[in-house]
Parts: C-alpha cells; structure tokens; sequence
C-alpha cells in the first residue's frame, strides 16, 4: 500500500488565510441555497401548504427511502438572471426501495411551476443523467406548462424533454410520473411518455388545453375534471395507471412502482465491501486551496482527504510532474485520478495523461480529473516542441474515453486546460465546483491585457496616440467583468456544472455519483482515432 503523507499545518497563517477565504466562499452558497429552498416565497408556500399539499422538497423526502441521502443536482440553476434560483425544478439522485432513481419534482410556488429557459435546461440535464448512467427517472408533476413570456426560448427546444422520456424508455430506463395537480398542454406529455403513471383524484389536471381554451377553440363547454380529471384519465382515456387518493398514496404508489422493476445494476460491485475511510480529516480541505489562484497547492493533500484509506499508487511520479496520475479506490470502487500540481500543462504532463486514460480505458477503471489548470504552456520554445500536438493527444485520449469521467474544479480551470482536464463540453458524468473556483478563457488580467495589446497596436498601426486613461479604465471594467462571469456560483447558474459543493462533502458526493454511474455497465474505449504524435 502506498499511503499518502500530509504536510499540512493547521495552525500556519496561509492555511488559516486560506480557510477564511473558502469559509466566505461557502457563506454566498448557502444564500444562494436557501433562496432556492424558499421557493417561491413565504406566502405562496403557506398558501400552498393551505390546500393541503406538500413542497417539492417534502414530496422527494417521502419518495425516498429513510435516512437515505439525496444529492440534489444544479440546486442555484438561475442563479443571476431574472428568474428565482433553483429555475422553479427540484433535481436530483434518490434511493427510492433500494434504487438509485433520478428525480425531478417542479415546484408550484415558483409562477406556478412554470417551465423557464433554465428549468428548461436543468430538467434535459437530468434526462441526460439518467441515461448515461441508467437511471429509473420519477417525476413529480405539476406545472403550470411553459411560461409564455420566454416561450420562445422554451417551445422548440422544450420538445427534447418528451423525446428524452420515450428514449429512457425505449433503452430500457422505467420512468415514472406521479401527476400531484396541474399538467397542462405540452405538460400533459411527461405522464403521456411515461411508463408508469399516477393521478391523484380531485387533484391531478392533464389536459392539453383546459376549458377556457377549448370554449375559444371548438366551442365545447366542460370543466377541469370531465376534460383531465385523475377519475376520467384513471376509468376513461386510460392515461392513469394508478389513482391515489392523496399525495402521500401518491407517492406511496410511486414507491410500490419501482419496487416492481426486479431492477438490477450492470456495473460491477465495490472491489472493497468495507472501504477504510480517509486517514486524514477532511475538515481540513477548507485550508488547503490558496485563495490566491495564481498560488498552487499539491493536490495529493486533497486525495489523502477523499481516497480510501488515503492509499494512492502514483504513475509516473518523476515525469510531467505538474500533473499528478494515479490508482486508488473510492468509497470501495477503483478509481484513476489526473489531478493538476502546478496549474501549467507542459508536453510531458499532456502526453503522461494520454498514455494514463488508455490504461484506465484498458481496465474498465472510472476516471476522477481534479482541475487546479491555468491551460497548456505558451512560448516559441513550447511551440516547437510541439505543445498543440501533444495538447491534441491529451484532449484527444479524454474526448474518445469511455470510462465514466467525474470531474472536479478545485481552483482554476482556464484555457484548454480545462479541456484537457474534461470539462464541461467534454462531457462527464457528472460535474462539481467548489465554492473558490474559476472557470474562463483565461484568468482576468490576463485577458485585460490581451485586449490592451491589441488595442495599442491598433493605435499604431493607425499613427494614433494611445489613450493611457482610457486603457486603464477598459482594463479596470474588462478585469471585473471577467472575475464575476468566472465565478462558480454565476457559472453553475447557468448549468455548466451539477452543483457547487463544500469541499468537506467531496467524498460522499463523488462516492454517490460512482454508485450511480455503476448502474450502467462500466467499458473502456475500444480505439481512439489518430493520435499525432
């Protein structure tokens, strides 16, 4: 075994700098969190509980098994623009009888669950992770339909969530929908796509338009129950399977569904039945990433706080040393881990972590990238040693792997390292940023200064004198538009990650996620494609 030591001192002043920074980091997460919590507000929740029906998160406890945690996915989803955060939609991984579900409850309070752009975005996400990782899929219903002020940003691509369901079916994923009150128009396909479905009686809504707009269309007059009632869809058209009485049977006959599934995992169980947790405590991950980012850290203290056991078997310890590669378990399932030391990704790093996902892909491992990357290394010198090919071979292994990726943002991810390093567009499994990360083309001053280069030389170009004043305000504005757009909350507003989380909850966030990508069978890639070298 090959434990990690640590060189951590809690009591340094750069350790206690370093805390307080992540420490403030966290306090804007909870804010944004609990502004997703509250809903649509105190009063639309009482008037809500006033009828006698339950919050989206209230709906996810009882589905749920007891004492079974939930890992609630894109929870700040708006975060910034002009909708509530958490984008009016409820998403996450539950254990419901003992199997991992993928769960989606809309959240009535919020302009009556009306579907957004961003909750748009957020519940085709989860259809995405449900299928990668074959996931059954709950839904918890009752939306309002489309908000019709953005409809045109939701109409056409809103189409692919309905899509999505029938494809979840049709590869084997059961989806089930429990309709708790209104499922209107375009709505009334999420339990129409379902596999199973379940109508409350005085309750559930689904039509596709209701009276008013079938006065307007045809000239019928009907009412809500004779149009979409649970008893009409449960005894007439068919559509319910099951008809509740109340919210819990609801729920209760949501529970009863997948417990008939006879569902069974194609990936391999945990190499280890009974994993060692970590040696070290993982309180201490507060004090290790600097506040400053242009500071490196050794990621190696991170994996001593987030393996099994802190064991770690390194590869290739002397060679491309700013990128650390190893094998180690997590949480009982074995793991290869690509974790950055030094920010910068020269040639030797791009082709060790080439030469690494080949050997991950040829064992069926899961691979773990932990980003702390200021991007691949730039000069004339690094050009002619060929740092765009040997990019390309990294970004090449990484796009073409077929092993489960999850990824991590520990501090910086800029440039194409954060290609490298799989990011967002590259497609993993799942995602997660901690609170003091940053995600851009490059790091702010950076970018105000490539712009004042190019501005400069415009100038001369023209015979102009250049404006100093000018420049220094541009460069000023540039620098604080860029460190706000790079942020991780602003940045997981807008879906570019599954959640910010506390670094202290790394372990069982991505213990969770490989129980669940394990749903699925677990292959390496079979080729990948031409490699220059």
């Amino acid at each position: 075994m090959s434990i990690l030591d640590s060189a951590v001192d809690p009591s340094a002043p750069s350790y206690l700098a370093n805390r307080a920074a992540l420490l403030e980091r966290l306090a804007e997460l909870d804010t944004a969190l609990d502004q997703a919590r509250a809903g649509g507000g105190e009063k639309y929740v009482t008037r809500h509980h006033s009828r006698g029906k339950l919050l989206p998160r209230e709906r996810i406890e009882l589905l749920v098994d007891a004492d079974s945690p939930f890992l609630e996915l894109s929870p700040v989803a708006a975060y910034g623009s002009d909708f509530p955060v958490g984008a009016s939609v409820v998403t996450g991984i539950g254990v419901v009888e003992g199997v991992e579900c993928l769960i989606v409850a809309n959240d009535p309070t919020v302009r009556g669950g009306a579907v957004n752009p961003w909750s748009l975005a957020k519940t085709r996400r989860a259809g995405e992770i449900a299928l990668a990782n074959r996931l059954p899929m709950v839904n918890l219903v009752e939306s309002a339909g489309a908000d019709l002020p953005t409809q045109a940003e939701i109409f056409i691509p809103g189409g692919r969530v309905f899509r999505d369901l029938t494809r979840l079916s049709a590869a084997g994923i059961p989806t089930v929908s429990v309709v708790f009150g209104n499922a209107t128009a375009g709505g009334a396909y999420v339990p129409g796509m379902s596999d199973h479905v379940i109508m409350i009686r005085d309750r559930s809504q689904v039509y596709l338009a209701g009276p008013p707009l079938v006065k307007m269309a045809t000239g019928e007059v009907t009412d809500d129950e004779s149009l979409g009632g649970a008893a009409m869809h449960a005894g007439t058209s068919g559509l319910a399977d099951y008809l509740a009485e109340d919210e819990r049977d609801g729920i209760r006959l949501a529970r009863q569904c997948v417990r008939r599934l006879n569902w069974r995992k194609q990936g391999p169980s945990p190499r280890t039945t009974a994993p060692q947790p970590p040696k070290y405590d993982p309180e201490e991950l507060l004090g290790i990433t600097s506040a400053d980012l242009k500071v490196p850290f050794d990621p190696r203290e991170v994996l001593a706080r987030i393996l099994d056991g802190s064991d770690f078997d390194e590869f290739k310890p002397a060679y491309g040393d700013a990128l650390v590669t190893g094998w180690g378990e997590l949480h009982g399932y074995p793991v290869g881990v690509l974790a950055n030391a030094r920010g910068v990704l020269f040639s030797a790093e791009a082709q060790k972590a080439a030469q690494f996902i080949q050997l991950a892909n040829a064992s069926d491992t899961p691979l773990i990238f932990l980003q702390n990357t200021t991007g691949y290394m730039v000069g004339t010198e690094y050009e002619q040693r060929g740092i765009i090919k040997h990019g390309a071979l990294m970004i090449n292994a990484v796009s073409n792997s077929t092993v489960p990726h999850l990824t991590v943002n520990l501090g910086a991810s800029y440039g194409a390292g954060n290609y490298g390093m799989c990011g967002r567009a590259y497609e993993p499994r799942f995602l997660f940023t901690w609170p003091n990360a940053k995600s851009a083309v490059m790091g702010p001053a950076q970018l105000a200064g490539v712009l004042s280069i190019v501005a400069r030389q415009a100038a001369a170009a023209r015979g102009r004198d250049y404006d100093e004043e000018s420049d220094a305000a541009m460069r000023m504005m540039v620098e604080q538009q860029i460190e706000s757009q790079s942020g991780a909350l602003f940045l997981s507003g807008r879906l570019y990650d599954d959640g910010v989380i506390d670094p202290r909850d790394t372990r069982t966030v991505l213990g969770l996620c490989l129980s669940a990508i394990h749903n699925g069978p677990v292959k390496g890639a079979d080729g990948f494609g031409v490699f220059r070298m």
